[in-house]
């Protein structure tokens, strides 16, 4: 089977391979596994890799490269229009020559790939929709005309839409779905946790205005002043994280909040065994990997109301679900650091619930999907 993956990913080409995020290749390294050739059409990066990108498995790969684009002002307008007629050429081409068409949206990249899908209404195809798909969340115009392109069974046929949630009102061609990080084989026991030593906190994720790290600092930083043994650790980079050094220096919190930047899988792994806490309290999600993976390490969640969270954390059984107002969210969590038995019992639900969701789950569910 040839499979075409369209995707707004970049990609980075290095000794003969393919190199990108290495969340995103983790996944479609499982897609691979049942295909002969990929065609991915994806924006080449010239970036130098770095130590959270990884190559795909697969050998057989034609990769496409398209350029990028965006249209947050006049000049990259004028720029996409010159660009996307040769762009949909190239999907066009590489849908075309594929047995089963695979879209990566929300993105430019993924709003004409959903666009040129409809002239292959036989075709077998998925689309793995990454952000939320919640209809009522106010979103870009672009992510909404991909969603309602996608949720067409007149537009869009043989289609199976992966999306976060289960959402009222879905179209035959939306489908419940996950993403795992985790294996049956790293069901390792959990590291027991208490409350005489030093409690940690955790944030993984992109250092932007949109995953909020101010906010994770500022709850920390409370909740210190208030007296608790607290500390924070976040993994990741982003343009927030000059404002973020300024903050800690000077609040002079460089005693319990450390900036570990992009660290390898395995670190932050055991970032997530050792805290007590996962903290994102994002603007908006799709699936929070972080959320979902601190939970299989038996961290307690604390995040926002936004997409398929309040699902992920049984609307406040197994994790804390945030408001974003910072004396209301703390008196939430001195509620659980004054109670080590009601913190216990929230650690083994997230963990139970989260280690569900394996990559050997994961892969069973691509292949029923694949097989269709």
């Amino acid at each position: 089977m040839t499979f075409a993956i369209i995707t707004h990913v970049p990609h980075i080409l290095e000794q003969n391979q393919c190199f990108a995020y290495a969340p995103y290749v983790r996944e479609m390294n499982v897609w691979a596994k049942y295909a002969n050739k990929l065609l991915i059409v994806a924006p080449k990066s010239n970036s130098l890799k770095t130590s959270i990108d990884i190559s795909y498995e697969k050998l057989n790969i034609e990769f496409i490269a398209i350029k990028s684009f965006d249209v947050l002002s006049v000049k990259a307008i004028v720029k996409a229009i010159i660009s996307i007629p040769k762009i949909s050429w190239q999907i066009f081409s590489a849908m075309r020559k594929a047995d089963h068409i695979h879209l990566r949206c929300p993105g430019n990249i993924g709003l004409l790939g959903s666009m040129v899908q409809i002239l292959f209404p036989n075709k077998p195809k998925t689309a793995k929709y990454a952000g939320n798909w919640d209809p009522k969340s106010k979103q870009p115009l672009t992510y909404r005309l991909q969603k309602w392109i996608l949720s067409s069974t007149f537009l869009t046929r043989n289609m199976q839409v992966l999306v976060y949630g289960e959402w009222e009102g879905s179209s035959k061609n939306i489908k419940r779905f996950f993403t795992a990080t985790y294996q049956e084989a790293d069901k390792l026991p959990i590291m027991q946790r208490d409350f005489k030593s030093q409690i940690g906190f955790v944030f993984v994720g992109a250092l932007v205005s949109g995953k909020q790290p101010l906010y994770a600092i500022r709850l920390v930083e409370m909740l210190y002043k208030k007296g608790y043994n607290v500390a924070l650790e976040l993994y990741g980079e982003g343009i927030e994280r000059k404002s973020l050094e300024d903050y800690i220096s000077k609040n002079n919190l460089d005693n319990i909040v450390w900036l570990k930047g992009n660290q390898t899988q395995e670190t932050v792994k055991k970032a997530y065994e050792s805290s007590h806490f996962v903290i994102l309290p994002s603007e908006s999600e799709g699936w929070p990997k972080s959320i979902a993976e601190g939970m299989f390490w038996g961290c307690v969640p604390v995040a926002t109301k936004v997409s398929c969270v309040p699902f992920m954390l049984d609307y406040g059984d197994r994790g804390v679900l945030i408001a974003v107002d910072l004396e209301k969210d703390v008196r939430q969590l001195e509620t659980l650091l004054k109670d080590e038995i009601l913190f216990k019992n929230m650690s083994q639900k997230a963990s139970d619930w989260s280690r569900y969701y394996t990559l050997d789950v994961f892969e069973k569910e691509i292949k029923k999907l694949l097989a269709r």
